[in-house]
Parts: structure tokens; C-alpha cells; sequence
């Protein structure tokens, strides 16, 4: 199962996006995008990666800070690289995003792959639902994502399956963010929610001190669930 940094051309011809790309030891006609947290391609991200190998899918994470920040990997356990985080997400501007993951799906087709999805935590999980909804990505996955409450005008171009993640404790996306996701997704054909009683954001953090472990496991294998049904 190897691993390895490369890059991928932005759409535009902007330049060229840093990638990690785990693939799967045989050849495979489906991928996974993976998208990152505020927190960069960091080890947590890449393991997400290794695990879509192992499952037999071409993983591939794209710097989305790649303008302003390209390679940093900060650790949300530790307040300085919280704050550091932060900072970026305010920098970030998520219709770059969008284009950002639009270029990783078209080169993981180049590569072969017929089926390709778009799993994303936080800020990723936020892009996955734009995903959903601008390009043409076989099925999206968002776990915990932020303000997607104030996109819900986008909701009636999603044309392949969504599921979302919500933990009903998430500090940075509230309750009434959350009725809103409900009222305005839950009625969509092509839209699954699931909500995590009491759980907080990042609660699938692979590691560190956000991780609930339980939680963490009921939400990836519904994850890997929709996936094998979606991009067979």
C-alpha cells in the first residue's frame, strides 16, 4: 500500500496543489477525496488516507491552504496551533476550496478511477457538502460541517447521494444551526443525517483528545457503508 506526496494541477492553471496519495495495493476504479480539518495534511489526515487504501480505494488529500500556508500541519491538542488554525480558516476562501477538490476528483478519474467520493471534517466537511452541490462527485461524506447552515440555498443542485454527520454537542456549530441543517436537508431525497447524541466536534479525530471512540466507530462504518453502495 504505498504513500506519497506529489502534487495535481489546480483547475485554471493556478498552479500546483501538494497532495498525500495513499493507494490501495491492487488497481482501483474507485476514489476517496479526502478532505482536510483546519489543521492541513496532518498525520491524522494521512492515516484517514492509508485507511482508504487498506479498504481498496486511491486516497488522495489536497493542501487546501496550499496559497497562503502550503505544508503545514498543526495539532489541535495544542492551543497555539488551535489559534494558528483558526487564523487560517479566516484567511480561507472555501469556492477556492471547492475548485481545489473539483481538480483532486479529476485527476483521481485520470488515474483511472471511474467512482470517486469526497469525505471531509469541519471546514472539509463544509466543502464536502459544496461539493455535493457544484461539481459532479459520485457521493459525499461531511462529518461535523460548519456553516453549512447558511448555504442551505445551494441544497437543490445536489445531484448524488450526501450523508452528514452531526454531533448534536458540536460547540462551533449550535443547536439552532443544526434545526436548520434538518429542516432544510432532511426532507431531500439524496440527502442521509445522522446525529450523535452529546458528541462534539472532531469526535472522529483519528487520534488525540477530541476522539470518542464509540462515536468514531458507528460513524465510519456507516461512512464506509455508503461508500461501498455508492461508488460499486
Amino acid at each position: 500500500m504505498p504513500a506519497t506526496n506529489t502534487t495535481i494541477p489546480a483547475l485554471d492553471g493556478e498552479g500546483d496543489i501538494p497532495a498525500y496519495v495513499a493507494r490501495p495495493d491492487a488497481d482501483s476504479s474507485r476514489a476517496i477525496v479526502v478532505i482536510p480539518e483546519i489543521f492541513g495534511v496532518n498525520a491524522g489526515i494521512r492515516q484517514k488516507c492509508d485507511d482508504w487504501a487498506a479498504e481498496g480505494y486511491l486516497a488522495i488529500a489536497p493542501d487546501i491552504f496550499w496559497r497562503f500556508a502550503p505544508g503545514v500541519e498543526l495539532d489541535p491538542d495544542v492551543e497555539a496551533e488551535l489559534q494558528e488554525a483558526f487564523g487560517y480558516f479566516g484567511q480561507y476562501d472555501a469556492d477556492d476550496g471547492v475548485k481545489d477538490i473539483e481538480a483532486a476528483i479529476r485527476w483521481a478519474r485520470s488515474q483511472g478511477a471511474s467512482k470517486v467520493g469526497a469525505v471531509g471534517f469541519c471546514l472539509g466537511g463544509r466543502l464536502a457538502y459544496m461539493t455535493a452541490a457544484r461539481t459532479d462527485v459520485n457521493a459525499s461524506v461531511g462529518y461535523y460541517g460548519v456553516m453549512i447552515d447558511q448555504m442551505l440555498n445551494e441544497s437543490h443542485a445536489i445531484a448524488h447521494p450526501l450523508m452528514l454527520h452531526i454531533p448534536t454537542g458540536d460547540h462551533l456549530v449550535g443547536p439552532e444551526a443544526q434545526a436548520k441543517m434538518h429542516e432544510g436537508l432532511g426532507p431531500l431525497p439524496k440527502v442521509t443525517l445522522h446525529d450523535y447524541e452529546g458528541l462534539d466536534h472532531g469526535f472522529a479525530a483519528t487520534s488525540g483528545n477530541r476522539r470518542n471512540e464509540a462515536g468514531a466507530q458507528l460513524a465510519d462504518s456507516r461512512t464506509r457503508a455508503f461508500f461501498a453502495e455508492h461508488l460499486a
